[in-house]
Formats: C-alpha cells, structure tokens, sequence
C-alpha cells in the first residue's frame, strides 16, 4: 500500500512512517521543512518538503495514494481560529481528491473533545455522541466534516488522541509543555483535588493501531477510533510525577490559577476526560504493550533530561 502521511517529519507520524515502512508499505511523507525531510528518509519514508496550506498540492499527493494519514496540524495558539480553518480547508481538499475511491482517510483528533459530551463522571466511548457546541475542543467541528466525507465514498476514521501521547519522540507534546510550565512556574497545582482524569497512550502503541486501522480492508466508514491505553489518570498523579521529575512542588489550585499562572495548557488541566478504548481494540485486534505514562515519566527520567 502507498500510504500519504501528513505532520510525518512529527513526533507520531515519523513513527507512523517507520511502522508502516517496517510492514513492508510505501509511505510519501509530508515536511514542512529539510530538517523534518531527513527525518522522514531516516524512517524509510520518501519525503515531501512543503506545507498543509498548499491544499492543492496536498490533494495531488493524496489522490496518488492508496490510502491517508493527516497528522498536520498548526499549533499556534496565538492564531488557534487561522489553524482551525487550515485544518478543516485540508480536509476537505483532500476529501475532494479522494471521492468516490473507496480509500481511507484518516486524521488526527482528540479524545478531549467528548469532554462537554458525557455526563459528569461518564467514561467516553467511541459511541459516544460528540455535539460540537459544547465540545471541550474546538476541533470537533474539522471532526465532523472528516466523518461526513464517508457519505462521498470514502473510508473516513477519527484518530481520537488522548490528550498525552507520551513516548520517545515526545519533545512538544502536551506531557513536554506541562514540565515546561511547571518549571517556568517554580511549582505545578492540580484543580481542586484533582480527581479529574486523562487518558494516555505511548506513540509507539498509536503509530501500531494507525497501520492496524489501514490494512483492515472492512473497516466501518465514519467512525472514531480511540487511542487510550491508560483510561484516566487522576491528574494529581500526573501533577505529582511531573513535581518528583521537575523538583518542584505541587498544590492544589483553582481553575482560575492554572489557566493564569501554566499558560493556555492550564485551561485544560480540569478536564475530566477518561475514555475507552474497548470498541477500538476489539474492532482491530489492538493490545497496547509500551509503558503506561506514569511509568514513562518515572523511566530513567527521560522526560526531564531532553
């Protein structure tokens, strides 16, 4: 298979080219630049030097391909509308060069979107209905534009990350930005008594469950897959091995506080998120083998020597 890989010079996707090189596919990787190029040829990919805004050429590639993996996305959070739009232009560029094909395209999204879509205290499903006004992400809205591609012909997949896909090539991820956070702050808080909860998966586990998802040639269109290995972590252990790596302390603060004082991450550190993965690992054979997060956090201190 002639995979396309967008974002695949990133901190999943040069995993996703190297697990499906391994498998013996053919992956063209996108890069937005030579540096992110050679990383891509390191993983056994062919490499693609441009960007998701060249819709154009994106589609192009997209419609030379058996099948799509869109891991772009433009983490600006000083422009996060402009990088909302990016994304839903691209998808619906490449939903236009794959109608009536019959082939997948997946993309990138998040499980912190059924946030707003679950009950309190409700662990979130793949069934689990997503209303896109009251998502926690403002993302759900690419995601139902990429699920409604299914009714044009093609095999359309949600990849619904967990908020902390955690793993060696982790260097921006969200578990990178929180010690960073922690560190700038001199200390790391949890809201209130930090019960709320994170799902997590390590990327090698994710890259293994995005090849799983291509090569099943039945795999239902439209649907959502869930890439949570651990499915919720109270956040106060999560803030407590972040504390113990960065030799800070750790406290309880209020909503308020985190947002202030640990930047746009701390909006999210009160988010009640667990999700299952059930239908995923059962639709796909999926047993996820790496380190759990808190194990990675506590391995050999990787995370706080990068």
């Amino acid at each position: 298979m002639k995979v396309f890989v967008t974002g695949a010079s990133g901190h999943i996707g040069q995993l996703v080219t190297a697990e499906l090189v391994g498998a013996g596919h053919e992956v063209v990787g996108l890069a937005r630049s030579e540096e992110g190029a050679q990383r891509v040829a390191a993983q056994g990919g062919s490499p693609i030097v441009g960007t998701m805004d060249d819709t154009a050429h994106v589609a192009e590639l997209a419609a030379a391909a058996d099948g799509v993996v869109n891991l772009a996305f433009k983490h600006d959070f000083g422009d996060f509308g402009a990088a909302l739009a990016a994304d839903r232009a691209l998808i619906l560029a490449i939903g236009d060069a794959l109608a009536d094909s019959g082939k997948p395209f997946f993309a990138a999204s998040g499980t912190m979107m059924l946030a707003g879509s679950t009950a309190p205290g409700e662990i979130g499903t793949e069934d689990t209905v997503v209303d896109a006004s009251t998502a926690a992400n403002p993302r759900a809205v690419t995601e139902q534009l990429l699920l409604g591609l299914s009714g044009r012909g093609i095999r359309t997949a949600a990849l619904r990350f967990a908020p902390t896909v955690h793993g060696p090539t982790d260097l921006h991820g969200f578990i990178p930005t929180l010690i960073e956070a922690a560190r700038a702050a001199g200390g790391f808080g949890y809201v209130g008594d930090g019960a709320n909860r994170w799902p997590a998966v390590h990327n090698v586990d994710a890259a293994h469950l995005i090849r799983l998802a291509l090569e099943k040639d039945d795999l239902p269109a439209g649907i959502p897959l869930h890439f949570a290995a651990d499915e919720g972590i109270p956040f106060r252990e999560i803030a407590e091995a972040i504390g113990r790596g960065a030799g800070v302390p750790v406290e309880s603060v209020s909503a308020e506080v985190a947002a202030e004082r640990y930047g746009f991450i701390g909006a999210f550190i009160g988010v009640d998120n667990p999700t299952s993965s059930a239908k995923t690992r059962e639709l796909l054979s999926w047993t996820p083998s790496h380190p759990g997060l808190l194990e990675d956090l506590a391995l050999d201190g990787t995370y706080f020597t990068r």
